[in-house]
C-alpha cells in the first residue's frame, strides 16, 4: 500500500522543478523500465500492480492495486508497473561527428521521437536549448521507448553553444537548398526549430548552410512538416549521402 505522503512525493515528479530538485524521473510500462534497468542508470523504486522478475532487489519492488496506479501514473489508461530512476549526469559533448540541436521545441511527443530518430540513426548527441521541453517529462520518456538510454541529451544555451562551434551549421528553413541536391557533411549540427516559428532569427545568423525538404506536391500548399518528420527525413539524407560517398 502506497501512503499519502509517497502518492504525493511521486505525483510531484511530473513537474519538472520536482524532478530538477530530487533529480530523479518517472518511467511507465514494461517495455519503457525493462530498456532503462539494462542501461547505466539507476532505479530507485518500482511500482507494480502484479509481480514481475525485473531482477531488482526485494526492497525496490513494491506491489500496488490498480487504483493506486492510476494515483500516481502519468497515463489514461495506466500500464501495469511504474518506476523511480535517478537522472544520469551529462556533460556537453566535444565537436566531433554528427548532431541534432534543438531551438525551442516544445512538443513531449516530437522530443520523445527525435531521441528514437537519433537512437535509430546513431547519433549519440542531441542538443536543447533551455526552452525546449524537458526530457525527463513522463510523456517525452514514453515517447522515447528505451532511446533515451542510447542518446545523450544536453541542455544548454543554444547561442553561446553554437557561437563557439567550429564545423558546420544546418538549419532547416523552407527557402533552403535542396537538401537531396547538397554535400552534407558527417561533422557538424543540425538544427530543427520550433514547432509554430521555426529556427530563431538569432540562431539563423549562425548557419553556415541552410537546407530545405522540396515539396512534390501538385498544388505546393502545404505550409511545413511536423518537426519530428523532418528530422527523420533530414537525418536519413545525411546518412545515405554519407553512406554513399564512402
Amino acid at each position: 500500500m502506497l501512503s499519502k505522503n509517497q502518492i504525493k512525493y511521486i505525483t510531484q515528479l511530473k513537474q519538472k522543478k520536482y524532478r530538477d530538485l530530487h533529480k530523479i524521473f518517472i518511467a511507465e510500462g514494461f517495455k519503457v523500465i525493462e530498456e532503462l534497468l539494462n542501461s547505466s542508470l539507476e532505479l530507485v523504486h518500482i511500482y507494480s500492480t502484479s509481480y514481475i522478475d525485473f531482477k531488482v532487489s526485494n526492497n525496490q519492488l513494491t506491489l500496488i492495486s490498480l487504483d493506486e496506479l492510476k494515483k500516481i501514473s502519468n497515463l489514461s489508461t495506466p500500464n501495469q508497473c511504474l518506476a523511480l530512476f535517478k537522472m544520469k549526469d551529462i556533460q556537453l559533448p566535444v565537436n566531433k561527428g554528427l548532431k541534432v540541436a534543438l531551438d525551442d521545441v516544445r512538443d513531449p511527443g516530437n522530443l520523445g521521437t527525435i531521441i528514437r530518430l537519433c537512437d535509430w540513426f546513431g547519433i549519440e548527441d542531441l542538443i536543447c536549448s533551455h526552452e525546449s521541453v524537458d526530457v525527463y517529462n513522463p510523456k517525452v520518456v514514453q515517447a522515447t521507448m528505451g532511446s533515451l538510454t542510447r542518446v545523450n541529451v544536453f541542455y544548454t544555451d543554444l547561442v553561446a553553444y553554437l557561437k563557439e562551434y567550429n564545423h558546420d551549421i544546418y538549419g532547416t528553413f523552407m527557402d533552403g537548398a535542396n537538401v537531396y541536391k547538397e554535400t552534407l557533411a558527417d561533422n557538424g549540427i543540425i538544427v530543427m526549430g520550433n514547432e509554430a516559428n521555426g529556427i530563431s532569427n538569432e540562431i539563423e545568423q549562425m548557419v553556415t548552410k541552410k537546407i530545405a525538404i522540396p515539396r512534390f506536391g501538385t498544388l505546393q500548399e502545404t505550409e511545413s512538416l511536423n518537426v519530428a518528420t523532418a528530422t527523420a527525413i533530414i537525418l536519413s539524407e545525411f546518412k545515405r549521402s554519407n553512406s554513399v560517398s564512402k
